[in-house]
């Protein structure tokens, strides 16, 4: 069953995560949903973070779980960016991608069954 996720990006300019290898580097909507949706689809920028853990194989290969149906769309609304984020992987999954993504500057607005 695909849950629903309503992100929201207060500032996109500080969305950014603690390491430039795993942030986001876009600067508008489409590119923050592009992002976002890419890094649910695929394991790229988990095994990027996890191989920078200091016992890679310790992590917990849950959190590196993929939707490669995943959907997110992005809108521009004054100075925040609104994403949805429409996929079957697990709200823990969902919250450690962001803050892969976005460090601390993100919010979780709503969840909705799809």
């Amino acid at each position: 069953m695909s849950t629903r996720y309503y992100i929201r990006l207060p500032d996109g300019a500080a969305a950014r995560g603690d390491t430039a290898a795993t942030s986001f580097t876009a600067h508008g909507a489409d590119g923050f949903a592009e992002q976002l949706q890419q890094a649910v689809r695929t394991t790229q920028v988990f095994d990027r973070w996890r191989g920078t853990q200091d016992d890679p194989d310790d992590v917990d290969p849950a959190l590196g779980a993929t939707d490669p149906n995943a959907v997110v769309t992005g809108e521009q609304d004054d100075l925040h960016i609104d994403l949805v984020l429409t996929t079957t992987l697990p709200g823990d999954v969902v919250r450690h991608r962001l803050r892969l993504l976005a460090g601390s500057h993100w919010q979780l607005r709503d969840v909705t069954a799809a």
